[in-house]
């Protein structure tokens, strides 16, 4: 199919990748006849046959950038420069954006990592297999969108468990908290030893930090226990941040940077801004992490103030 726009009436693509034939050699689309007058109207005449095309996916077609499926799409996210919220800081402060993976979430990478390696290893089969995760939240989402394009039945269970089910998450939740900091933490440290690591934490349940667990609203980090995937040797300190603090901060990244991120991107995004005004790191550059939308939270504390605000709107009269 031609594009056609006023600056460039046709933009054409070769015939022969488009499934068109042609009684004359060239790319045009059209044969215009010649008028023998100025001014005169142009007739036009087709002399393009359709013909049957191959519907194998095609990565390359003349150039176009498609992918075969939406498993790759994923990675290969964009980063930016924090230019308005940083206010103070003596660093350049520049965050990755998760948030464009294909289901707008970092987990994205480990739904398909967690069933692809399940694959090579022969464990599961597609159109056979059932997959069942404990899990409500992103990484369910993830799992979701690959096993639709792979063609599994998933069941997602409510992630809310007791202290008996503790252990049995975790592993089968290979990265649900603290995997993204160990495997980035270690690839970047392989990259480059004087790397700094930071993790974060509600301030509310610090347990990393030496504290006991408790109730926050900060989703997706601070989940009352140390998993044992989370390898605290590649990390070199960790950030305690409140739930309200958390929450104020992705607001602001949303009014400040036209960003809208979670709440746990919130509190990466002030635990950045806390290291990026350090004197020692005036002139370095804090890589920050933002796990996942902000739409994703529309019921969520987020947007409680926004809620209550439309609640107590009144009808002019």
């Amino acid at each position: 199919m031609a594009m056609a726009s006023l600056s460039n009436p046709i933009t054409y693509l070769p015939r022969t990748r488009l499934g068109f034939s042609s009684s004359s050699r060239g790319h045009s689309f059209l044969n215009p006849k010649k008028s023998r007058a100025i001014g005169r109207k142009t007739s036009l005449s087709f002399t393009t046959v359709c013909k049957a095309v191959s519907v194998e996916p095609q990565s390359e077609i003349e150039g176009l950038n498609i992918a075969e499926d939406v498993s790759q799409l994923i990675g290969k996210t964009p980063m930016v420069y924090l230019n308005n919220i940083v206010e103070g800081c003596v660093a350049n402060v520049a965050a990755k954006l998760e948030i464009m993976e294909p289901c707008c979430s970092v987990k994205d990478r480990i739904g398909y990592s967690m069933i692809a390696d399940a694959e090579q290893r022969g464990v599961i089969t597609p159109g056979k297999s059932i997959l069942v995760e404990p899990t409500s939240g992103n990484t369910g989402i993830g799992l979701a969108f690959i096993a639709a394009s792979k063609g599994y039945k998933l069941i997602l269970n409510n992630a809310r468990i007791n202290e008996h089910g503790k252990a049995s998450a975790v592993q089968s939740i290979w990265s649900r908290t603290c995997g993204t900091i160990s495997g980035v933490g270690h690839f970047l440290k392989s990259k480059n030893p004087n790397i700094k690591v930071i993790g974060i934490e509600p301030a509310e349940s610090n347990i990393i930090s030496g504290g006991k667990p408790g109730p926050h609203k900060i989703q997706g980090i601070g989940a009352g226990f140390v998993p044992r995937n989370l390898d605290l040797e590649v990390v070199d300190e960790v950030i305690e941040i409140s739930s309200d603090e958390a929450v104020e901060t992705a607001k602001q990244v949303a009014l400040q940077e036209g960003l809208l991120v979670g709440i746990s991107s919130g509190a990466a995004a002030a635990a950045a801004i806390k290291v990026a005004k350090r004197p020692e790191n005036a002139g370095k550059l804090i890589v920050v992490v933002f796990p996942s939308f902000g739409e994703r939270y529309l019921s969520s504390v987020l947007f409680q103030s926004i809620r209550d605000e439309c609640e107590k709107m009144q009808p002019e009269p």
